[in-house]
């Protein structure tokens, strides 16, 4: 069975729209795309990397992926390589229009195309950047992994990691790194439904 990974770049309040670059996803007026571009650093670079792993394929909402499109066939280095190499499977409505292939669409219920893919043979799912497919994983139980790229950044509006309608769940930290450009890189695994209790039940 493959793995699922969520790869996000997200501020300290949460907000992952248009972390590449001022065009990248305007939507409902967002005016700060690019707001990663400033402390990135090779560390991490070197942290995607690793979270990538040797191979991999992508599991990808129709937004991140049109987004995608227009921007790595036309790059070159080995992260494009292995992005265009690998398949993507695609959460659309659309899927005739899927030119930037090798591409597959989860079809009409996307949940049971996860899990189909999911429990096929091959590479491990890297998920990248969907405030529609990361909560919906995380509620399934599809997830296996979330990687968490968290920048020193404030932003207060915009699309978020996690939405209002998902239900609360816990994540269990793996293993956390900092660098020097004030990015800290958290690693976790879904832990189930959250808990709720009070502190008062603890006085004396």
């Amino acid at each position: 069975m493959k793995q699922i990974r969520i790869i996000e770049h997200v501020s300290l309040d949460g907000v992952i729209q248009a972390p590449g670059g001022p065009e990248e996803d305007t939507g409902n007026g967002f005016g700060h795309g690019g707001w990663a571009f400033p402390h990135f650093d090779p560390a991490v670079g070197e942290a995607i990397d690793a979270a990538h792993g040797d191979r991999f394929d992508l599991l990808l909402g129709r937004r991140t992926y049109d987004i995608w499109a227009g921007y790595w066939p036309h790059q070159k280095g080995p992260m494009a390589d292995s992005l265009s190499k690998a398949v993507k499977f695609v959460a659309t409505h659309r899927p005739e229009s899927l030119a930037w292939g090798p591409v597959e669409s989860l079809g009409v219920d996307i949940v049971d195309g996860i899990r189909q893919v999911k429990s096929g043979e091959g590479p491990d799912l890297v998920l990248w950047g969907s405030s529609t497919l990361t909560p919906l994983l995380i509620a399934e139980g599809l997830a296996d992994e979330v990687v968490l790229l968290v920048f020193p950044v404030m932003i207060g509006r915009g699309k978020r990691i996690y939405s209002d309608l998902a239900a609360p769940s816990e994540l269990a930290l793996i293993d956390v790194k900092a660098t020097d450009s004030g990015v800290t890189i958290h690693r976790y695994r879904p832990a189930g439904a959250l808990r709720t209790g009070s502190f008062a039940d603890t006085a004396d």
